[in-house]
Formats: C-alpha cells, structure tokens, sequence
C-alpha cells in the first residue's frame, strides 16, 4: 500500500471528489481525516469508511474555525503528511449580472480557504521538519477564460498561481505543493451547474451536460473516480521530485 502510515486531512469530502479521495487514500494505508462545513454529512461519511477516518467540522472561510480543524484532525491522527484543499463553490453570471456578495463568497472559499489551509498545514509540517504533501483542486476553467464562468474562472486561476508560489516556497522544507485540475466531472453538484447555464443560455435541463460530456475528446464527463490516481500519486514519494505543477486530468479537455 502507497501511503501506509500517512495521515491526510481532505476539505469538503462529505461527498464527490473529496469523498472519493479519501476512499482511495484509507485503501492505501492512509489515516483520513475528512473535512467539511456540513457536520453531521461528514460525521456520516467517516464512518462509512471504517476506523481509518475521522471527520472535523469546518469552514474554511473561518481562521478560527481552520485552526481548530486542523488541531482535531492532528490530534486524531497524531500528525499530517497530506493536505488536499478540496473545498469549493461554483457560479455562473454574465458579467454585467455578477455581484459583489457572490464574487466575495466565491473567493472566500476557493482561494482564501485554499491558502489559509495550506498555510495551516505548512506551519504544522515545518514544525515536525519531515516534510509533506499539499495538493489543491484546480480547474481547466483556471487555464482559460468562460462567457459565464468569469468569477470562478479567476477563483481557480488563482489556486494555479498559488500553487506555484507555494510550491517554491515550501520545496526546501521539502513540503510538495501541486494541483491537479479536472475538466468536467460528474456528480450532484452538476445538477447546479447545469441549473445555471439553463437559466443564462436558455437551454433545457440536462441539455448543458451532455454537450460538454459530448465534447471531452475521451468521450464522456469525467467521474470523481477518474482523478483518484493522480491524487495518490502526488501524495507518495514517486513524486518527490515535483513541485509547483498543475497536472490536467480532465480526458483531453485541455493540452498543456
């Protein structure tokens, strides 16, 4: 197993990606300390994985409630070697209609609570001196302009940037900081994605997800399942050598 004896803490893994990832980690070997603002949904996810996870309750748009997420999630598991900022909110307005408040609550989430979990953990693994593994979830909407998509788009161009900054900074502590960026993936919160691009492009309900499924040269949308590999794969020591990227796993969407 890939990550026996490593600990992980993963943001907003009661359900899709973060879920998923924290199933694969535990097949691992992994100790999993699953992350969320919904309390009781993540308490219910842990526990459906087994005695190898541990939830937290926690906003990652709170320092206060940051510090104290990762002091329970260290406590339980006695360290951390892995941090995936998972955590994240999509919106969709033309950019005559975007407001402040969503602008505001999109960047809290998806860059502030980025940065300031990836700066809790690098704080708790440069005290231990034994390095770690920090991987954020970007986006290929952060390698390239949308219509619709201007507040998130910029949110994840943001995380791309601030992986690299991290990335640099952190390396002689021999803390990894990279990204993987997924295309398009299919999951519930599709629903709302799909809700919104109804309203703004008129179309029918479902008729936005299949175009894009249809137009991700491998043939469909991506699943949660699908990015598990590379998630693995940047927190072992295979990839001890890399900081600083941002690795597409999308099925061709985007050719870097």
């Amino acid at each position: 197993m890939r990550l026996q004896g490593k600990c992980a803490l993963i943001t907003g893994a009661a359900r899709g990606i973060g879920f998923e990832f924290a199933r694969a980690y535990i097949a691992e070997g992994a100790q999993v300390t699953l992350a969320d603002i919904n309390g009781e949904a993540v308490a219910q996810a842990a526990a459906s994985l087994g005695p190898q996870a541990h939830a937290v309750q926690m906003d990652v748009t709170d320092q206060a409630s940051i510090d104290a997420g990762f002091a329970q999630a260290i406590g339980a598991m006695g360290k951390l070697d892995i941090l995936v900022n998972n955590a994240a909110l999509f919106t969709a307005a033309p950019i005559a209609e975007i407001t402040r408040a969503d602008y505001d609550r999109i960047f809290a989430v998806n860059v502030s609570g980025t940065l300031f979990c990836l700066q809790a953990a690098a704080r708790h693994m440069i005290a231990r001196g034994e390095g770690g593994r920090i991987i954020n979830m970007a986006s290929q909407a952060g390698r390239r302009g949308e219509s619709l998509v201007g507040v998130y788009c910029a949110s994840k161009a943001a995380v791309i940037s601030l992986t690299q900054s991290a990335g640099v900074n952190l390396i002689p502590h021999r803390i990894n900081v990279n990204a993987i960026a997924p295309g398009v993936v299919d999951g519930e919160h599709w629903d709302h994605v799909d809700s919104l691009f109804a309203r703004y492009e008129g179309r029918a309900p479902g008729e936005k997800k299949r175009i894009v499924g249809a137009a991700v040269p491998y043939g469909r949308m991506g699943t949660a399942a699908d990015l598990t590999g590379m998630a693995i794969f940047l927190a072992t020591d295979e990839a001890d050598y890399i900081c600083a990227q941002t690795f597409g796993v999308d099925g061709g969407n985007w050719m870097a």
